[in-house]
């Protein structure tokens, strides 16, 4: 036997499957496709994550788009995160070229145009069906995660939700978690530090800052009502394909607080909703997620944690999660354990950094009698990829260098029209169109607020009033003591007295006059003259 069919049994062998399964391609060796040699991937693995990665232009749109088609016809639906924003075209036929018959020809695979069952949805202003998720939602620790807090800082926002939930206040958007907030530094602090102590104000005043940077990334439009449900992502269409549910986040790539935001609640939601499936024969669920450096190189510790946490436990609710990256050193040691289907596109080395990176991926690939790892990375061409998976028993498959297939549907993005149109038809565009703002903690907070100021107000202006009322009382009695003084004063021998306040001048009569003479005269005398 030689190599070419030692090979060939190798690799018939380690990807036969029992069950369902997708084929990527057919496996080469030297530089040439061996024919028979396919490369199937079991449904029934799927679920156990993946990695997509390789230098920009080798293939792993493509790939993507050719596993995200196969899992459609197979009835699972599919999640892909369009950052590039050239994966729209996969809801419709692709184009007949000759360099794609050739291709499948050589493979051994025939090659029809087929268009795919779409859903476009927006984290932004963009037309599709609108993603959102409430503050409660999230709860405090993946919130506080999100935000990147401290300890101290972490514990501040659990006592933050602790008190809308005990005074039942729904925390819905950013503008109610900003009101807490306020209300908590400002007519609220004696009601917070009576119940759950005291709290520094330059600790909220960070919490605060950090959410108005996440509110100007365009947190403000992802956070509200009507939250978007899980089930809407596991539909089919009359035919039984898979919806594919496509975000667009073209304009939110250089806001990666929001994009990690976003990706964190929505597996977040999926773990907590879906039930367990076990050992299934095919996932419910798979989500692509493109440029995930995104995510990684902005979350920290605490985060990354989060998320390795989350990659282990949801394979068990039926979703499998693919990684699409330029280097597998972009994702972190603990996710990267977790992936089971590695599919490596070319690596360029233009450094010596580059070509230490390179032997540092290859080592992530099983050992091959076959190839040197390090050296078919770089000479790897478009549509190739090193290959490994894990078989129905949860072995890793042979490492094989794959010649992909090539998507049935459109390699390119779709019209503004296309896009108009597929939303005109979606039930979903509808359903999730209008903006919800029910009542919840920054109305009623507003009110409460309202109502202290005003009872602040009152108290002063009555505190005011008996000011002034005590004011004028004093000044009363000085006018009465001053009247009561003026009145005991003694008579003067030339005016007569009249009632306070006035005065008046009054003429004496001349007999007054001369009674009142001699009476002076008999006071000083001791006589009194007679007066004819």
């Amino acid at each position: 036997m030689d190599s070419a069919e030692k090979f060939s049994a190798l690799i018939n062998e380690g990807y036969s499957c029992k069950g369902d399964s997708i084929i990527l391609g057919s496996a080469m060796l030297g530089g040439e496709v061996i024919p028979g040699a396919m490369v199937k991937i079991p449904l029934k693995t799927m679920n156990r994550h993946g990695l997509i990665a390789g230098a920009t232009g080798t293939g792993k749109t493509k790939t993507l788009q050719v596993i995200s088609e196969q899992l459609s016809r197979k009835g699972i639906p599919v999640l892909l995160m369009d950052v590039k924003g050239d994966l729209s075209g996969i809801a419709m036929p692709g184009g007949e070229k000759s360099f794609i018959t050739e291709r499948h020809r050589k493979i051994g695979l025939e090659w029809s145009p087929e268009g795919y069952p779409v859903e476009l949805l927006s984290l932004s202003r963009q037309d599709g069906v609108r993603l959102r998720a409430t503050v409660s939602e999230f709860g405090p620790v993946l919130l506080s995660r999100i935000l990147d807090l401290n300890d101290t800082q972490a514990g501040v926002m659990a006592i933050i939700f602790k008190y809308c939930d005990d005074n039942n206040l729904a925390l819905l958007d950013l503008k109610d978690l900003k009101q807490v907030i306020q209300y908590m530094n400002g007519a609220g602090k004696a009601e917070f530090e009576k119940e759950y102590g005291k709290s520094s104000s330059t600790t909220t005043g960070i919490i605060l800052r950090k959410i108005i940077e996440l509110e100007q990334q365009g947190g403000e439009l992802f956070f509200g009502e009507l939250s978007f449900e899980i089930p809407d992502l596991m539909r089919r269409d009359s035919r039984g394909y898979g919806y594919i549910n496509i975000v667009r986040v073209t304009d939110i790539q250089d806001r990666p607080k929001l994009f990690s935001t976003f990706m964190l609640s929505l597996l977040g939601e999926i773990y907590n909703t879906m039930p367990e499936k076990g050992d299934a024969e095919k996932p419910e669920l798979v989500m692509f997620i493109d440029e995930a450096h995104l995510i990684f190189n902005q979350a920290g510790k605490e985060l990354l944690e989060q998320i390795e946490n989350i990659v282990k436990l949801i394979r068990s609710k039926g979703v499998g999660v693919f990684f699409v990256t330029q280097n597998p050193t972009d994702i972190p040691a603990g996710v990267l354990s977790q992936l089971g289907l590695k599919v490596q596109h070319a690596l360029r080395a233009f450094t010596a950094n580059d070509r230490k990176a390179i032997k540092l991926t290859a080592e992530n690939y099983p050992l091959s009698e076959f190839y040197k790892t390090d050296e078919l990375i770089m000479s790897l061409g478009i549509g190739e990829a090193l290959v490994t998976a894990l078989n129905e028993k949860g072995i890793p498959t042979p490492l094989a260098a794959v010649m992909l297939r090539a998507p049935q549907s459109r390699m390119d993005v779709l019209t503004p029209d296309e896009i108009s149109s597929i939303n005109r038809s979606s039930l979903l565009v509808s359903k999730y169109g209008q903006v919800i703002d029910r009542e919840s903690a920054y109305e009623i907070l507003g009110r409460k607020v309202e109502m202290i100021e005003k009872q602040r107000a009152d108290e002063e202006a009555r505190k005011l009033w008996e000011k002034q009322r005590e004011a004028e009382w004093k000044a009363q009695k000085q006018r009465e003591a001053e009247w009561s003084r003026e009145t005991r004063r003694p008579s003067r021998p030339y005016a007569g007295r009249t009632s306070y306040p006035s005065r008046r001048r009054t003429t004496i009569p001349p007999a007054v006059k001369v009674l009142t003479s001699a009476t002076f005269m008999r006071g000083v005398f001791g006589i009194l003259k007679k007066v004819l």
